[in-house]
């Protein structure tokens, strides 16, 4: 019983599945997936050719190229979905529209023919598995995107099928629409339209002839034009009397002068010249790059040229005498620029990724490269990242400001500069130490700075046992109580600090409110020290002496 049950359950779905399949608007649905579905494609058009392909994305791109190369331009009308003419605009447009879409590809647009399926289906096919029906079937694929009044607007390919034909693949009515505007913007210029003929047909390498001569021309034109700019930037900034103006032009002038070169590039490229597709995919990122990176240098110098003029006036003065806030601010103020420049540099890159994407068929190959060389870059530029790192978190954390007295591997230096990379220390006699900033970072240094800058000195004088600490105590408060440098405190002190059979060590002690006034107070109190011994009390310097009864006190005590 329960076998037969079973039996008549198989033959129900057997059925059901059968009935599901064959009524038509299921079956209607699953074809509709694959392609667009028309009444007629292009009625106002004479019959296509036998011979046109049109099955697959790739032959229907290939065939259109071919034709409109020899200029049959009538039969590339059929590659086109004219289905928003009406069909007596079909026969008259249809040819236009395919010679001015040819205009546009060619100047604009290198085809990545791996990337183009020679399936009918259009299918993606996964790389992870060798079985051709893995991936995803499309009826339509964008073939490359265009840049319109700031927007993007995408050639597309679409597969259509009409009622008593098999589906074929042609460009989109969305793309058909948009020719005419593209066309006027990135079609031929007035300036080739008055060159020869044979020069605008010739090509060499997929260029016309006529590009290899205008390219070195236009080259020289942009680097006379950019000369001129440099000495009309420089004679305009020094003709300003403002001191700020005259410096950010100076600093300014060089990159100023490449972006606005650079954008008369893309003037003269948009409204005098277009060039073919591989040029115009070579030059124009160039030019968009040359145009923010000139752009960004301009503006990171200017940043420069203003923070030079703002903190000039003690830049090479600026020790820890300075109140704290001023040294505070001041470091800020590097801070500012480091972070600045960081921004500049990720907002540049961001901007030109972005223009980037509208060449997009060799965007992403330019993209990819990109990544491969940050990888290595970063390998190899571990010690600059790891510096540039330290630098931020100097600017941060602020362990060290812009004038702290600090003490570094034995030398006493004043901190006059903080980069990305490196921080400058000025000696005490006025040396620069460059460091790098990770390098720093990573070793223990003195910060006599941080709190007070008041700083106690020492110096010892090694005298006979027959000096009196007594009075030289007197002597030496009587010399501090004279010096207008030194600061009277609970540290102004004189110790005898050791002691050994040939003399005796005393320590003196004296404050003063910067290091640099500490360490000269120390000079002139261990001169002035010295000068009163000698003149007062000469005999107690050390002097040698010669026992002739030890000899005899050691053997009377045995």
């Amino acid at each position: 019983m329960k076998t037969r049950s079973r039996s008549w359950f198989f033959v129900h779905a057997a059925c059901s599945l059968l009935v599901a399949f064959s009524l038509p608007g299921v079956a209607k649905e699953t074809a509709n997936d694959t392609w667009f579905e028309v009444e007629q494609l292009n009625a106002g058009l004479a019959e296509p050719p036998e011979d046109l392909a049109r099955d697959t994305p790739r032959e229907a791109v290939s065939e259109f190229l071919r034709l409109t190369e020899e200029k049959r331009f009538q039969a590339a009308a059929h590659l086109l979905d004219l289905s928003e003419l009406e069909n007596v605009e079909q026969a008259d447009r249809g040819p236009e529209l395919a010679h001015k879409l040819a205009e546009i590809l060619d100047r604009t647009t290198v085809i990545d023919w791996r990337n183009l399926s020679n399936r009918p289906d259009a299918l993606l096919e996964s790389g992870t598995t060798d079985r051709p029906q893995a991936g995803q079937a499309r009826r339509s694929l964008r073939l490359s995107a265009l840049e319109l009044d700031r927007r993007p607007i995408e050639i597309r390919l679409s597969r259509i099928k009409s009622a008593d034909a098999d589906p074929v693949w042609v460009f989109s009515a969305q793309t058909v629409r948009s020719i005419d505007a593209l066309h006027e913007r990135y079609g031929p210029r007035w300036l080739e339209q008055q060159l020869p003929q044979p020069l605008r047909d010739n090509s060499l390498l997929g260029t016309r002839l006529w590009e290899w001569l205008a390219l070195p021309l236009i080259v020289a034109f942009l680097v006379l034009i950019g000369s001129l700019l440099r000495r009309l930037l420089g004679w305009l900034g020094h003709a300003v009397p403002v001191n700020w103006i005259n410096r950010a032009t100076d600093r300014t002038r060089m990159p100023l002068t490449i972006a606005l070169t650079a954008i008369i590039g893309q003037i003269i490229m948009a409204w005098v010249i277009s060039f073919s597709g591989p040029l115009y995919q070579i030059i124009t990122p160039l030019l968009v790059g040359l145009t923010i990176i000139g752009l960004t240098f301009a503006a990171l110098r200017a940043i420069d040229a203003t923070l030079e003029i703002v903190t000039e006036r003690f830049v090479h003065h600026i020790d820890d005498s300075h109140e704290s806030d001023r040294r505070e601010l001041y470091t800020s103020i590097y801070a500012l620029r480091r972070f600045v420049l960081l921004a500049a540099v990720v907002i540049s890159a961001a901007l030109f990724i972005a223009q980037l994407g509208l060449f997009e068929n060799v965007g992403m190959s330019l993209l990819a490269s990109a990544g491969v060389v940050a990888v290595i870059l970063g390998i190899a530029g571990q010690t600059v990242l790891g510096n540039i790192l330290a630098s931020l978190q100097i600017a941060i954390a602020k362990p060290i400001r812009i004038g702290d007295a600090i003490e570094y591997e034995g030398k006493w230096a004043y901190v006059e500069s903080i980069f990305y990379t490196y921080l400058v220390l000025r000696v005490w006699d006025n040396r620069r130490l460059l460091v790098p900033v990770q390098y720093f970072i990573s070793h223990p240094f003195e910060n006599w700075s941080m709190v007070d800058a008041s700083v106690t000195r020492s110096f010892s004088l090694k005298l006979d046992h027959c000096a009196e600490p007594g009075r030289l105590r007197e002597v030496f408060d009587e010399l501090v109580e004279n010096e207008e440098t030194a600061i009277r405190d609970e540290m102004t002190m004189t110790v005898v600090s050791d002691h050994t059979e040939k003399y005796q060590e005393v320590m003196f002690f004296a404050t003063a409110s910067n290091p640099t006034e500490a360490w000269l107070l120390q000079l002139k109190l261990r001169e002035a020290v010295g000068d009163w011994v000698r003149q007062h009390h000469p005999e107690w310097w050390p002097i040698d002496r010669l026992d002739l009864h030890r000899g005899e006190r050691a053997a009377n005590t045995r």
